[in-house]
């Protein structure tokens, strides 16, 4: 069944605004490193306005997930977007002000931002058809690509037109995101029905138990665990590996490049093969990143690596969130979207922040290294699911 011009209208809203928000994140991924570095006197805590932005995702997931429950979608991207833009004033007030806490809470606010964005995708699975919720998935993923073209360049395109190296680039971030207002004001989202909202649920520690919830999560949690530490530190370690400046930019690019363009037939391939397949190649495709990563630090190491690391990743995350829309009926889903975000960014928190120390203490070797136990744990989850699956499909 083709999706209604309806719903092909709304999902392509969704993706536009995912599409200015990826390009903020990425935009602060690439530079938050750099300007940590320069703005705190530990250097170990270089990577801590990264961490933060997670942190603030993560605390932002419940309430944000229960406001939109009792106010709508439409009501919470709306509050996320001017979260974006208070984070983008605040932030060149802190590099204006050379104040690097200042900074962290700007990107704590970013964090606040993302929170709210975590939820197009699933706002597009709520409107899409049966047929076309895979797709829809991915079509407001696949609007990270304009991340990809955008976001690491930002600062360079932005340097010489601010008195302060990166000032203009978080003036640009408080633009993005009125833009994005702006667009999510045009979106038309259904409020939930009285009977979805209040109908049967069971305790969410129930659903939290299913072997299908706990597959979803370990492995989105895992892959955005694995991209945010080694993407976290990659700027950081080519700097520290004598590469030239503005490589890392162009490696950010392909990275963000290599987590979107599959978008475009990743929900064709969940159709077709099956949603966990799908996943198992995300896991296998990270395994071959930290492979890349360990046996050298050229240019070519880094961009080939990065690119892999961005292909699992959307693998991993675009099913995972296939496979949890298949844990909750719809009086349950506010509660087990922000449960499965909640855990994603909390795990994603730590990854970021461990990031620096493992970087400035043990070199980039222990980064890649660490994430090698998290990938065993995502290809057990996966492989376990599986055999359970395919157990009941014999009985049957």
């Amino acid at each position: 069944m083709q999706p209604t011009p309806a719903e092909k209208r709304n999902v392509l809203l969704l993706a536009s605004a995912q599409a200015l928000f990826q390009t903020i994140s990425v935009m602060v991924l690439t530079l938050s490193g750099l300007i940590g570095q320069q703005l705190a006197t530990d250097k170990r805590l270089a990577t801590l306005p990264i961490a933060m932005m997670m942190v603030g995702a993560a605390a932002t997931m419940i309430p944000a997930s229960l406001l939109m429950q009792r106010h709508g979608r439409k009501a919470g991207f709306l509050l996320g977007t001017g979260l974006g833009c208070a984070a983008g004033l605040l932030a060149a007030l802190a590099l204006w002000l050379h104040h690097f806490w200042l900074f962290v809470l700007a990107n704590t606010l970013v964090g606040g931002y993302q929170g709210f964005a975590q939820y197009y995708r699933f706002a597009a699975a709520d409107i899409a058809s049966a047929d076309f919720k895979s797709r829809a998935i991915s079509w407001v993923i696949a609007g990270g690509i304009v991340a990809g073209l955008l976001g690491p360049n930002i600062g360079r395109w932005t340097q010489s037109i601010s008195p302060l190296p990166y000032l203009a680039a978080y003036l640009v971030l408080f633009g993005l995101s009125l833009l994005a207002m702006l667009i999510v004001s045009r979106t038309h989202i259904p409020p939930m029905q009285v009977s979805q909202q209040h109908g049967p649920a069971r305790p969410l520690l129930t659903i939290l138990r299913q072997p299908v919830f706990l597959t979803a999560v370990i492995g989105s949690a895992v892959g955005y665990a694995v991209m945010a530490m080694v993407m976290t530190a990659t700027p950081l370690a080519m700097q520290l590996c004598g590469q030239p400046q503005g490589a890392s930019a162009t490696v950010i690019q392909w990275h963000v490049l290599g987590m979107f363009i599959p978008s475009f037939f990743t929900g064709n391939l969940i159709r077709r093969f099956g949603v966990l397949p799908i996943m198992g190649l995300g896991i296998a495709l990270l395994a071959l990143q930290v492979l890349i990563s360990l046996s050298g630090i050229d240019f070519l190491h880094f961009l080939s690596g990065l690119i892999l690391l961005g292909v699992g990743w959307n693998f991993l995350f675009i099913g995972g969130t296939n496979l949890l829309t298949e844990s909750y009926q719809p009086s349950e889903r506010a509660k087990t979207q922000a449960a499965h975000d909640f855990l994603m960014f909390g795990l994603v928190s730590l990854a970021s922040l461990s990031a620096g120390g493992l970087l400035n203490t043990w070199g980039w070797q222990s980064v890649n290294l660490t994430v090698l136990p998290f990938l065993a744990l995502a290809l057990l989850a996966v492989l376990g699911l599986g055999i359970k699956r395919r157990g009941r499909l014999q009985l049957s």
